[in-house]
């Protein structure tokens, strides 16, 4: 019995120890930020792209797409106006999310070029497509 308790401490520990890890286990620019159209899609089905075009300038997007993400608590993590990568976390276990977004001045006003991508996890359940609509699809009429 003592040897039972003994193994389910140390396996809650160890899933103690692998929460934290993933929820405070630093985001290295180089690896998450780029060009959303040539980062490759991921090995998992944990990611979701979009592009679309919207009637709007390059800043006014850009501001709506900032005060978007900064009301659900995401932070910039390299780029600028033109090319950004934010992290974003998860509700419940604060996971980290990257999501890239790229805009490019068109004729009619702004081609939005995003990836959302779960860093850890196989599965997304929906979340990174949902968020990518909460931040970009909600602009186009």
């Amino acid at each position: 019995m003592k040897t039972l308790a003994l193994l389910a401490g140390l396996i809650l520990l160890l899933a103690l120890g692998l929460a934290l890890y993933i929820r405070f286990a630093p985001s290295d620019p180089a690896r998450w930020h780029g060009d959303p159209e040539s980062i490759p899609d991921p090995r998992t089905p944990n990611f979701a792209r979009l592009v679309l075009d919207i009637a709007l300038p390059g800043d006014t997007v850009h501001g709506r797409i900032t005060a978007q993400a900064r009301r659900e608590g995401a932070v910039p993590l390299a780029g600028d106006p033109a090319l950004m990568t934010w992290v974003a976390r998860t509700r419940l276990m604060k996971f980290p999310d990257y999501v890239t977004i790229r805009l490019d001045e068109t004729a009619q006003g702004t081609r939005v070029t995003a990836l959302s991508r779960s860093r850890f996890g196989h599965g997304d359940h929906g979340v990174n497509a949902a968020r990518l609509q909460r931040w970009i699809g909600r602009m186009v009429p």
